[in-house]
C-alpha cells in the first residue's frame, strides 16, 4: 500500500483510516476537486471527507469483518456439531469440546444463578472476539492490497482488524450494557432495581435520611454504571489498537534495507508471538468481565431493605 510518494505519516494513517460511508452535504469540494451539486451517501476517499461524514458515517470495513467472522464461528461450530460422536473426540470436534467445555466450567464459577443464556453468550463474546483480535496477525498489507487491486482503487481504505476501531467494541460492550440493564430489571423489578440505583451504597434504613442520600448515591451508582460498558469497550479497542500500531510499524522497517528487512522480520515474529497471548487474554477478560456483570444483574440484596 505504501506507493513511493508515500511518507512514513502518508502510510500509517492509511492504516489507520477505516473505510467510511456517509453523507456528504451538497455543495461539497470532493478530494478529486469536484463539487456536490446535492448532498450524497458515498464513500469517503480521503481522511477529510471521512471526518466530515460525522457521527452517522458507517465503516463498512468493521461491519462486513465482524459479520463475517461472525458467520464463520457459526459455521465451524455447526460442523463441529453434526460430526460429533459419542466416542473418543478427535481433531475439530475435540477443540470444540475443549473450548466449550471451558466456558462452560468457568461461568459456572463465575455466575451462580439459574440463566441458560449465560453460558452460550459466554462462548460467543470469547470466540468471536478472539477471531476479530486474530485478524491483527494476517501481515498488515495482505488484505489491504488485495482489496485495493480488486477494486482498482490504490488507495482504499481497507481495516481488518474490527476491535481497533473504537466504534465496533463499544458497540459490543453497548450490547452488553443494554443487556445487564435487562436482566438487572427482569430479577429485580423495577422498583428494586430503582432501589439499587438509589438507596447505594449509603443507607441507613430511617427514610428521612435516606432521602438525603438519594441524589448522592443515584449520582455515585449512575457513574459506576456507566464505566462499566466504557471501559470494557475501550480496554479491548486501546490494546488492539496498539498492537496494531506497532505491527504498522514494523512494517515500515521492512523497506529500509537488507538489515531493516531482516531485522523487521525478526521483530515481526517476536512480537506475533507475544501478540497471540495478547490476543487471547483480551477476548478471556471481556468474556469474563460480561458474566460477572451478568452475575451483578442476578444478585439480590436485602440491604435497600428499610428496617
Amino acid at each position: 500500500m505504501a506507493g513511493e510518494a508515500q511518507t512514513a505519516t502518508d502510510y500509517i494513517q492509511h492504516h489507520l483510516q477505516n473505510m467510511a460511508y456517509g453523507k456528504l452535504p451538497a455543495g461539497y469540494t470532493r478530494a478529486d476537486g469536484t463539487v456536490l451539486s446535492e448532498s450524497t451517501w458515498t464513500m469517503a476517499h480521503s481522511y477529510q471527507e471521512a471526518a466530515d461524514m460525522g457521527f452517522w458515517a458507517v465503516h463498512v470495513d468493521t461491519l462486513g469483518w465482524s459479520i463475517a467472522l461472525g458467520l464463520l464461528f457459526c459455521f465451524v461450530f455447526r460442523i463441529a456439531s453434526s460430526r460429533a460422536t459419542s466416542g473418543v473426540p478427535r481433531g475439530l470436534q475435540s477443540f470444540v469440546e475443549m473450548v466449550v467445555s471451558f466456558i462452560d466450567k468457568l461461568v459456572k464459577e463465575v455466575f451462580p444463578y439459574r440463566n441458560s443464556m449465560v453460558a452460550p453468550m459466554a462462548l460467543t463474546i470469547f470466540v468471536w472476539v478472539f477471531l476479530m483480535n486474530l485478524m491483527d496477525l494476517v501481515p498488515v498489507d495482505w488484505l489491504p492490497m488485495a482489496a485495493a487491486g480488486i477494486s482498482g482503487n490504490d488507495h482504499l481504505f481497507f481495516k481488518v482488524v474490527p476491535t481497533t476501531d473504537p466504534n465496533g467494541t463499544m458497540g459490543i460492550a453497548i450490547a452488553v450494557f443494554a443487556m445487564l440493564i435487562f436482566f438487572s430489571i427482569r430479577e429485580k423489578g423495577l422498583l428494586g432495581y430503582i432501589k439499587e440505583l438509589t438507596l447505594h451504597p449509603f443507607h441507613t434504613g430511617r427514610w428521612y435520611f435516606d432521602m438525603l442520600l438519594v441524589p448522592f448515591n443515584f449520582t455515585l451508582e449512575v457513574i459506576s454504571l456507566l464505566a462499566k460498558p466504557v471501559s470494557l469497550g475501550l480496554r479491548l479497542f486501546g490494546n488492539l489498537y496498539a498492537g496494531e500500531m506497532i505491527f504498522i510499524l514494523i512494517a515500515i522497517v521492512f523497506g529500509v534495507g537488507a538489515l531493516g528487512f531482516i531485522g523487521a522480520g525478526v521483530m515481526q515474529f517476536g512480537w506475533a508471538v507475544f501478540h497471540v497471548l495478547v490476543i487471547t487474554l483480551q477476548a478471556f477478560v471481556f468474556m469474563v468481565l460480561t458474566t460477572v456483570y451478568m452475575g451483578m444483574a442476578h444478585e439480590r440484596e436485602d440491604e435497600t431493605a428499610h428496617d
